[in-house]
């Protein structure tokens, strides 16, 4: 029994004819025999995922589909003796089905090659400034021994017997309701209605290589890890000269020793003595900028935020830059020594404060039990 056509494009029983010609788009370049050498079963999916697209596209198959099932799912309706074949190349390669002089598709050209992805990791300070980098990737290239055509130098691309170039093979069969003709991607050259008898030696006829490709990749000043960038055309090159697919770059950004990444803002969680805190104190400090006067008052309690305009990242998507928010933290001494102690007594007393009696604190008892 064949497969549920709904699950073998992984798209549910309400999708939209849009989101099922996205479906087919995507497991057409991934499933396509030439986009899989040396995998037996990648012509089968491919041919799965074309008959499923055939039938769902088309509105009043569909419906039988819906409604009977793989039993009347692959009847073609009168006004379309394909049943929508020519809408999915139509879609798919760019261009119609149907010419004058006879059925099925006209070669549009070759497909197209695969998306690809890669990891830059950058900086904070990359992120944040951009910068120029680099990137390298495991990618299809053209074959140079044979110009990316696929065929052994001397010898050229023929037209595939099986179909005769159209990429379709037509079969004819009579129902109860008459004559049926459907038409389905020829097994012979997989739908591109070429054929090799001469393959390169080199390619083995893909008409392209693997190697390591390195893109030189501009980084935009204010890019954050929810951000890629795409490099069209740095992907993979299709078989047998098609064009190359896109370069996804998926950013990856270290961690900074001071500061974190909210938004275009940058914050700063800085921990002040408690003297400074109480007293004030007029501090040198450090922005990924250079040197800025920071001056805090007297009385300044934990939770304070001191904002310093225009030293965050630069807007991505316009002019100007976030701020920096300083968030400040007082620490409160754990070490006293014994004049250390005295004094804040004395403070304490000159306040009017109720503090501990020597010996009563947590840290005193434990000193006591290890004499």
């Amino acid at each position: 029994m064949p497969r549920d056509h709904y699950e073998v494009l992984g798209v549910g029983r309400d999708a939209s004819a849009d989101e099922i010609k996205k479906a087919y788009r995507r497991l057409a370049r991934e499933q396509h025999p030439d986009a899989n050498p040396g995998d037996p079963g990648a012509e089968a999916r491919f041919k799965e995922a074309t008959a499923a697209y055939e039938a769902l596209s088309d509105s009043e198959r569909r419906a039988r589909y819906d409604r009977f099932g793989h039993d009347g799912g692959g009847m073609g309706g009168p006004a379309d003796p394909f049943g929508g074949l020519g809408d999915l190349f139509d879609t798919f390669f760019g261009g119609s089905g149907y010419g004058g002089s006879g059925f099925g598709r006209q070669q549009r050209g070759p497909f197209p090659g695969e998306d690809l992805e890669a990891v830059l990791d950058l900086s904070f300070e990359e992120a944040v400034f951009g910068c120029d980098a680099e990137v390298s990737v495991r990618t299809a290239v053209a074959c140079t021994t044979c110009e990316a055509s696929g065929a052994k130098p001397g010898t050229y691309v023929e037209r595939c017997r099986g179909c005769e170039g159209s990429g379709q093979v037509r079969r004819v069969r009579q129902s109860v309701l008459g004559q049926m003709v459907t038409s389905t991607v020829c097994p012979t050259c997989g739908g591109s209605g070429e054929s090799i008898e001469h393959p390169c030696a080199e390619c083995d006829g893909a008409g392209r290589m693997i190697e390591r490709a390195t893109h030189a990749v501009k980084v935009p000043a204010g890019v954050d890890e929810d951000r890629r960038l795409r490099m069209a055309g740095r992907g993979a090159v299709g078989p047998r000269g098609g064009p190359a697919g896109d370069l996804n770059i998926r950013l990856r950004i270290a961690d900074h020793a001071v500061f974190e990444r909210h938004g275009d803002d940058l914050v700063h969680r800085l921990h002040l003595p408690l003297t400074q805190a109480a007293l004030g104190v007029d501090l040198d400090y450090e922005t990924l900028d250079g040197s800025e006067s920071l001056a805090v008052p007297a009385g300044t309690q934990t939770g304070a935020v001191f904002r310093i305009r225009g030293r965050g990242a630069p807007h991505l998507h316009g002019r100007g830059r976030g701020d920096l928010l300083i968030e400040v933290v007082v620490d409160t001494p754990s070490d006293l020594g014994v004049e250390d102690e005295e004094l804040l007594r004395r403070l304490a007393k000159a306040r009017g404060e109720t503090v501990a009696e020597p010996g009563e604190g947590l840290f005193s008892r434990i000193r006591q039990a290890f004499n």
